[in-house]
């Protein structure tokens, strides 16, 4: 086990100039956080908002999938520290929970829903132990307050459209799905049996800067390989939800900011939903590649345990007083552009 600050050349930090106001919320309150997957996508972006409003931040991450370079950029604040440890393992928690943890953001978790379906335990491990291991941790610390980085797969895929916080029973048909839902009811419990405070997110799909998987991620990567073809799992008539990742961790900490239940439980989404095709369409033309062929594989959704349509309900979060900067396909046009400058090629359009 080994705790170090991570020095390496930086990564050009991805502007959020639109959700800046947000952090003013905290003005005075600093803590010291620890950011479970810090070094992920959302974990990174996390933790952009909360060095950048004074926060003291320690990340837990193995660094499976994440990334050193998306924190490197606040080394020289001194605001960063870096455990190099796995939520599996529950000595490793333990020695991050005990670097003086006034909230835990738990956000690691098995980022590819598609690898339980050939690997049963990843998501009982990544997802259901390790949320064990974080709460018991906290127990034994004393650190009373968690954010837990849930999804709208918990709902399944028979739930009204947009869905309700209240919708339930819940019946997920992934192992992700399921391993989510256990973590929400290890939560509940751990705030009904221990007194624990918590703030469940149940996301949309979020897209963005420094994404490493998902859809626009992929039809990238086939277009870079073959651009005269980009093939679409499915009939590409799935249809969900996209939150830009800026809006999403703003959405977090605005509403930590304006609740204080015991237990406090919301959606966080947009305000529409966009197509697998229309997705499609928009990386051809942000690509350039006018000429690729969109072929589909055919049938109603791109692999096992996938949920063809999902819309959240987002009153909630709206009656907190947080809005969204973007809507589904201006999130996934600036998801497509960013990432496109990050993988390495150019825009031709």
């Amino acid at each position: 086990m080994w705790i170090a600050l991570i020095v390496i050349n930086p990564l050009a930090q991805f502007s959020a100039q639109n959700h800046l106001p947000y952090t003013d919320a905290f003005a005075g309150s600093s803590m010291r956080a620890l950011v479970t997957g810090g070094a992920g996508f959302i974990g990174s972006h996390l933790i952009d908002r909360l060095i950048g409003r004074g926060d003291e931040v320690v990340v837990l991450d193995n660094f499976s999938s994440g990334h050193a370079t998306f924190l490197s950029h606040h080394e020289p604040s001194g605001l960063l520290t870096v455990v190099n440890g796995d939520i599996c393992n529950p000595e490793d928690v333990a020695a991050a929970m005990s670097l003086n943890i006034d909230c835990v953001f738990h956000l690691a978790a098995n980022p590819d829903i598609r690898l339980g379906t050939r690997i049963t335990n990843t998501d009982l491990n990544q997802g259901t132990v390790a949320t064990y291991n974080i709460l018991e941790a906290m127990r034994i610390a004393g650190v009373k307050q968690i954010a837990f980085a849930s999804s709208s797969v918990v709902y399944g895929e028979d739930a009204p459209l947009p869905t309700p916080e209240n919708h339930g029973p819940c019946m997920p048909i992934s192992l992700y799905g399921a391993s989510k839902q256990a973590g929400e009811g290890l939560i509940s419990s751990w705030v009904g049996t221990f007194g624990l405070q918590a703030w469940i997110f149940r996301f949309a799909n979020i897209i963005g800067a420094r994404g490493t998987h998902g859809v626009i991620f992929d039809f990238i990567h086939k277009l870079k390989n073959d651009p005269t073809r980009l093939e679409v799992l499915g009939n590409g008539l799935q249809e969900k939800s996209y939150m830009e990742v800026g809006d999403c961790v703003d959405a977090i900490l605005h509403v930590m900011a304006s609740t204080n239940e015991p237990l406090n439980l919301y959606n966080l989404g947009s305000h529409d939903t966009a197509s697998v095709r229309r997705i499609a369409e928009i990386v051809v033309e942000v690509t350039g590649c006018h000429d690729a062929k969109i072929e589909y594989t055919g049938g109603d959704r791109g692999w096992a345990g996938d949920i063809p349509r999902a819309r959240l309900a987002i009153e909630k979060m709206l009656e907190s007083g947080f809005d969204v900067s973007m809507n589904s396909e201006e999130a996934i046009r600036h998801t497509a552009s960013v990432l496109l400058e990050e993988i390495g090629l150019e825009e031709t359009t």
